[in-house]
């Protein structure tokens, strides 16, 4: 059997195949209400049951967390009926399916929320120097502490919507991504100083998640191990960083970029795959990779050089939403 095609149990969610949807924000939503138009986007991507596992674009758990005025919201008891419906149409069609939770820390922006930015240290956003960008407000323990409450609330609604399970995003430059990078944490307390600190907000996250939500639902993770610019977080960090996460109670890690985005100055599909391969080494849970993969031959060389367990694809399927049914079905 090819690589691609092997079923993958994670706790108590048996995956299909290793071919995932990525997560990627389409601004369909209303005031963070899910629209027709959302389901429709899901239905058509998701037809067939060719993706082992979908990942919703990220959904914010606080409105000043929202990173996009069409951003799906998680932040409430009364968002649950909608996301029942989405993650139906999903399960209906044969792929499991995981919310991703979020919030956009120094990248949200004022004038949409109507909130100062909050993060890690006040520090502005690295990518948003160039255009002005505010300096957020440092967070305190206690702020931290009701963060952290906040995700779990979100995760519980996620369990209560039908979801396998969330993933919590510290990619991108989001907030939690602006705890690990040394760009944005310039902390003097427990959460600031070492990787250890500065994911322990992290830690203490997944530990809360795992109590509130059971052993039934799976936790993953978004990480954008390494920023690749001057003084970010590296590698090793993203190494360290993982072992911490499954000591933790973590299920599934999925890495992508830092403050770079998803996008790397590199021609090789799985931009990524120095990371994945390295933090592969030494974690016993199934790492994903993205990043730049659109063709059949590169999945099968990036499982086969053990660089990732799953392969996460994004423009490709947002491009042709046959994408998936042509890797799993054509002999390429």
């Amino acid at each position: 059997m090819e690589l691609i095609k092997k079923p993958l149990k994670i706790r108590n969610m048996e995956l299909a195949n290793r071919l995932v949807m990525a997560p990627m924000a389409t601004s369909k939503a209303n005031n963070g209400e899910v629209t027709q138009k959302l389901l429709d986007y899901y239905d058509e991507k998701t037809k067939g049951g060719y993706l082992g596992l979908i990942i919703t674009e990220h959904q914010y758990i606080r409105l000043d967390g929202r990173a996009d005025p069409g951003q799906i919201s998680i932040a409430e008891d009364k968002d649950i009926e909608g996301l029942k419906r989405l993650v139906k149409i999903i399960h209906d069609n044969g792929s499991k399916v995981l919310a991703q939770i979020s919030h956009a820390g120094s990248a949200a922006k004022m004038h949409e929320n109507g909130f100062v930015p909050i993060s890690a240290s006040a520090i502005v956003h690295p990518r948003l120097i160039a255009k002005n960008g505010m300096t957020p407000q440092a967070m305190s323990e206690e702020e931290i502490d009701e963060m952290i409450s906040l995700f779990v609330k979100a995760a519980n609604r996620a369990k209560a919507a039908g979801f396998d399970g969330v993933q919590l995003h510290s990619a991108h430059g989001y907030l939690l991504n602006q705890f690990y990078s040394p760009l944005t944490n310039k902390r003097s307390d427990q959460y600031g100083g070492s990787v250890d600190q500065r994911v322990l907000i992290h830690v203490k996250m997944i530990k809360a998640i795992r109590e509130a939500v059971g052993d039934d639902h799976v936790i993953a993770m978004r990480l954008g191990a390494c920023d690749y610019i001057e003084n970010g977080s590296t590698i090793n960090d993203g190494v360290v960083a993982a072992k911490a996460f499954v000591e933790a109670g973590l299920d599934l890690i999925d890495i992508s970029g830092g403050f770079n985005g998803y996008d790397k100055a590199q021609a090789e599909p799985g931009y990524f795959s120095d990371a994945s391969f390295a933090i592969k080494q030494v974690v016993d849970i199934p790492v994903m990779l993205a990043g730049g993969i659109t063709k059949k031959m590169d999945i099968d060389r990036l499982l086969k050089e053990d660089k990732a367990d799953l392969i996460s694809v994004g423009r490709a399927i947002l491009k042709d939403s046959d994408w998936a049914k042509k890797i799993m079905t054509i002999d390429r």
